[in-house]
């Protein structure tokens, strides 16, 4: 069984819609025994950091959320990436989960579309089971203003360019979280997700 965390992202339901096509059986919820439960967790994510946060502490999933990342495979998306983070540069003074030590920035250019929307690839930095059948260079599918940069570099999975090199993905041990949505990415995001919904329950994704 996967929970999938609703706090009220708007990719809620594309996200289920790709497991069920894939006969993954999951489960939307906001109920922290659900979660606990749960074989694994996907924790989607598309709105404001701060305004996220918010209600993620009024359903009271803030430490629930805190236990899934370190206890087993969990898969962040979009701003279920940012938000394990300390900061965003979107709502100064409000702490992330901080689960990882680093910021979330906005894109600055004169020249490039901001927000960014639409297809751009993905350079594999480590080897990640979540990421054994999909290649390098993948096209992935954006819809974001901000990347985060973590302290440690050694968290980075993934990169892309866009005006400049950012950090695209992250990995360490039973969690992965990406920029892109897999469940928008046709068959390469398809395989990623079966990928990740095939580990066994106590996997170490990476080192």
């Amino acid at each position: 069984m996967i929970a999938i965390i609703d706090y009220g992202a708007g990719n809620l339901k594309s996200v289920k819609n790709a497991l069920d096509f894939l006969r993954v059986e999951s489960i939307i919820t906001s109920d922290p025994k659900e979660i606990e439960k749960a074989d694994k967790v996907i924790f989607p994510g598309v709105g404001a950091f701060g305004d996220t946060l918010k209600t993620l502490k009024k359903l009271n999933l803030i430490n629930p959320i805190k236990k899934a990342a370190k206890t087993k495979p969990f898969l962040g998306i979009c701003l279920g990436l940012q938000l394990l983070f300390e900061e965003s540069e979107e709502t100064p003074g409000i702490n992330g989960l901080g689960i990882f030590k680093g910021v979330v920035k906005k894109f600055q250019s004169n020249t490039l579309k901001i927000p960014q929307i639409g297809w751009n690839s993905i350079n594999i930095k480590k080897e990640n089971p979540s990421f054994e059948n999909v290649k390098d260079k993948s096209y992935f599918y954006f819809v974001h203003s901000y990347y985060v940069v973590p302290k440690d570099k050694n968290l980075i999975l993934t990169t892309t360019n866009y005006g400049k090199e950012f950090c695209s993905g992250i990995a360490k041990d039973n969690l992965i979280a990406v920029q892109y949505h897999p469940e928008r990415s046709g068959s390469v995001g398809l395989q990623l997700l079966r990928d990740f919904v095939g580990l066994d329950k106590s996997a170490k994704l990476s080192k």
